[in-house]
């Protein structure tokens, strides 16, 4: 039996591939590499480069027995999704559907999702932000990533797939793309270790729970373990202003080089911070990786690509 991971090339894919793996479970990658890279594919899983909205899809459920699926391929960039939201609904949901369809037609038991903790809740009606919270997205990002949920709920009680819907809080670490739209840490830690100031959206006193991509990779295992039906934060339970971390980067990375600033981007909210008391009940998890140390970690990363000539890390 194998366990499948769409966007299994992708940043926080490929930590959860190679938590896998490390675990000694047969690993089917499935990935268009519009993000994603080739190269973040452990060498021992199967690599399909492919497209979730593919019909091809249900080829891949014919050739392993797939007994799970952890679901990470998405369109992520909430700009883009404001400029072709069409395209950012059918990646994400009617992706999402065509897979959950595969799992239906091939009896896959069970199925992780990677949802958004940020982008669901919308504008936070109290902090931190628990899974009863109101789901009210301001982005077409986070209307796609929260509409899942409800085909997830569908297809459990109608089907009698088993799911837990993750909902992430800032992800970062290792492997982050640099040069997209999101993923402050990585592009911060790129801009001062190449010596050029990092652009800050706004004044800087926006705050995000930062959660290092070891310990979400640890989350889906444990999600995958216990399964349950159900949303579960997976966050530190901590704020961080994004004005704090680029102290925090610029002290780990010795640049001398000083954010500069730019007006507040559409669809992001000014404080985000989550409950992660389910995560330790249900899932028995919690992060385990500080702030300080993720972001040393983070540095180290990108040094040594630095070092390899990377330019596309």
């Amino acid at each position: 039996m194998a366990i499948l991971v769409t966007g299994g090339a992708g940043f926080i894919g490929s930590h959860v591939v190679d938590a896998l793996v490390r675990r000694d479970e047969d690993v089917v990658v499935v990935d268009n590499l519009t993000t994603g890279k080739r190269r973040n594919v452990h060498p021992r899983a199967v690599f399909y480069e492919l497209d979730i909205t593919a019909p091809e899809l249900r080829s891949v459920f014919d050739r392993h027995a797939i007994s799970a699926v952890i679901h990470h391929a998405a369109q992520v960039d909430v700009t883009a999704s404001f400029s072709d939201p069409a395209r950012d609904a059918l990646v994400n949901v009617v992706g999402t559907v065509s897979l959950l369809e595969c799992c239906r037609h091939a009896g896959v038991g069970t199925l992780v999702y990677a949802a958004s903790g940020g982008a669901g809740p919308g504008i936070p009606r109290s902090l931190p932000v628990d899974e009863s919270h109101p789901q009210s997205p301001i982005s077409p990002y986070g209307i796609s990533k929260h509409t899942v949920e409800h085909y997830l709920s569908l297809y459990g009680d109608r089907y009698g797939l088993d799911w837990v819907s993750l909902r992430y809080a800032n992800v970062y670490g290792p492997k982050q793309d640099p040069f997209g739209e999101g993923g402050v840490v990585a592009i911060f830690a790129h801009r001062f270790l190449t010596g050029e100031p990092p652009t800050i959206f706004g004044d800087g006193s926006q705050t995000r729970d930062f959660v290092y991509v070891g310990d979400v990779a640890s989350a889906n295992l444990a999600a995958l373990e216990r399964g349950g039906r159900l949303a579960v934060n997976v966050g530190t339970g901590q704020e961080t202003s994004v004005s704090e971390l680029a102290d925090m980067l610029r002290g780990i990375t010795g640049s001398s080089a000083r954010p500069l600033h730019a007006p507040p981007r559409p669809g992001d909210i000014h404080r985000s911070v989550l409950d992660n008391r389910l995560a330790q009940e249900h899932l028995h998890w919690k992060p385990v990786v500080s702030l300080a140390e993720g972001l040393r970690l983070t540095v180290d990363f990108f040094r040594g690509e630095g070092r390899s000539g990377c330019e596309s890390c």
